[in-house]
């Protein structure tokens, strides 16, 4: 079920406070580990450090989502996530870019190296997007599952845990990376460039090309309508999903007011659960690039 949660993008767009992991105290931090530990993810989503900002908000959401994020039953809803945004961007026709790559003189291993990292956005974008369907779904007064068994999943399912991100920031990027970023600011109408992007600019000859393809798709119905597609589909997954932690909406909306405003608190999950589906979406799109037959 969907429940009529229509995809919304915030007007005026929220500001937003991402707490980096650089700058948590001690018990912050370990709410930090806990999260990327249970997710089986080497980084914290943008979209969770904003939620840290209002404290008793992201440690309640948290709090209430664990056991579910460490269940059979969460990991087989990411995997039909992830299937989705890989049929949707399978419908948006990328190109080829494995041999043009080749021919601007990229190697086999680098080929390989970027397709892990985009592995591990493949891998992680998935569980960030249900957590913030399901924040706002329960601060807009949606209630989540009466169900409360699940199954606990103990090996390992993600990427290497080896992985490692090395992120291009704006202010060490030269000036056609900085191009690309505000681009891509411009196109998707976000004030900051996710981490997906940062850290596949690592390679900036291969994001420049990247991005360079897919963007003439962002304007299209069918664009849209894949990113539809996928936040109806997340919405339903949240929806059907066990609630092990029991989380409502009177128990996550009472944490938020705690620390502030709460249609402030809304708006900034609105809009993370807002362009997570194009960002999983483009994701994908990065990996049919690189197919290989």
């Amino acid at each position: 079920m969907n429940d009529n949660l229509l995809r919304v993008k915030p007007s005026p767009i929220p500001p937003i406070s991402p707490v980096p992991e650089y700058l948590v105290d001690e018990a912050l931090a370990a709410v930090y580990d806990d999260t990327k530990s249970v997710l089986q993810v080497p980084w914290m989503g943008v979209v969770t450090m904003a939620f840290a900002h209002y404290r008793t908000f992201y440690e309640t959401l948290w709090t209430g989502l664990r056991e579910l994020a460490g269940s059979r039953e969460f990991i087989t809803a990411c995997s039909t996530l992830r299937q989705a945004a890989e049929q949707e961007a399978g419908g948006l026709g990328a190109g080829q870019l494995s041999e043009k790559l080749g021919a601007h003189g990229f190697a086999d291993r680098e080929l390989s190296e970027i397709r892990e990292q985009i592995e591990i956005f493949s891998h992680g974008n998935m569980p960030y997007l249900l957590i913030a369907t399901a924040a706002r779904l329960l601060l807009e007064g949606h209630e989540l599952s009466a169900e409360s068994k699940v199954t606990p999943l103990r090996q390992h399912h993600g990427p290497s845990t080896q992985s490692r991100l090395t992120l291009i920031e704006a202010h060490h990027a030269d000036a056609p990376t900085r191009a690309v970023y505000e681009e891509v600011k411009a196109t998707l109408g976000l004030p900051f460039v996710n981490t997906d992007y940062r850290a596949l600019a690592r390679w900036p000859s291969y994001f420049a090309m990247a991005w360079s393809d897919l963007r003439p798709k962002i304007a299209t119905a069918r664009y849209r309508t894949a990113l539809d597609n996928v936040h109806n589909v997340a919405t339903s997954l949240m929806q059907e999903t066990p609630n092990p932690g029991q989380l409502t909406p009177e128990k996550l909306r009472a944490a938020a007011a705690q620390d502030g405003d709460l249609d402030e608190i809304v708006s900034v999950v609105q809009l993370f659960q807002w362009l997570l589906p194009g960002l999983v979406v483009n994701v994908a799109y990065f990996r049919a690039q690189l197919r290989q037959s």
